[in-house]
């Protein structure tokens, strides 16, 4: 018998959340109406789209389904709450031990009005979590230093099977990158976005 395995996560979202955690503190007020590489969101959306999915996908892993894990993402424009500097990291921490339940990744869930087996929704959330994490780095001015097992976990999640849905059905078409590009670039090209996306373009 494995004694390790009832501390082992089912689904380890923390190097995900603490990467967008370390991005929260040296956002400014002034940055709020900027530009993203989301182009109906400003920062101030994208932190509010922050704090709405991970609600959904705490809820989502806790099997507690309802309003929360009902609406689609794309239901309205997001509104930034003036707590967003407290809730958040509130949320993150809540998500991340919601997915180290070995019942989160057991059965179904559902996330944005969508029933999903309970281990892809966890997939789905720590996706969500690098590649708008990446967004927030890059509209913030930023460094952003994924994990490797979440960008390969990105990978597999957005890259396009043959005669099968690809990441065009999740954020948009794929945009080209060199052969040699750095694996952050090519998993976020994947996501639709260009690597080399500024807040001025």
């Amino acid at each position: 018998m494995d004694t390790h395995s009832t501390t082992r996560p089912a689904l380890d979202l923390k190097p995900a959340a603490e990467q967008i955690r370390a991005l929260l503190g040296p956002i400014e007020d002034r940055q709020l109406s900027g530009p993203t590489p989301c182009p109906d969101y400003a920062v101030r959306e994208l932190l509010a789209h922050l704090v709405g999915l991970a609600t959904a996908f705490r809820d989502a892993g806790r099997k507690d389904l309802g309003p929360t894990t009902d609406t689609a993402p794309d239901a309205a424009l997001p509104v930034l709450g003036e707590d967003w500097r407290e809730a958040l990291p509130r949320l993150l921490d809540e998500l991340v031990a919601a997915w180290h339940s070995p019942a989160a990744v057991e059965g179904m869930t559902r996330a944005g009005g969508v029933d999903l087996p309970g281990e892809v929704a966890g997939l789905v959330a720590r996706n969500e979590l690098v590649i708008h994490g990446w967004d927030l780095a890059r509209s913030t001015g930023q460094d952003f230093r994924a994990d490797e097992a979440d960008l390969r976990s990105s990978e597999a999640l957005l890259a396009p099977e043959e005669g099968g849905p690809g990441s065009s059905d999740i954020f948009g078409p794929p945009v080209p990158v060199a052969a040699g590009a750095p694996f952050l670039d090519r998993v976020i090209a994947l996501s639709g976005r260009r690597p080399d996306w500024r807040p001025g373009d």
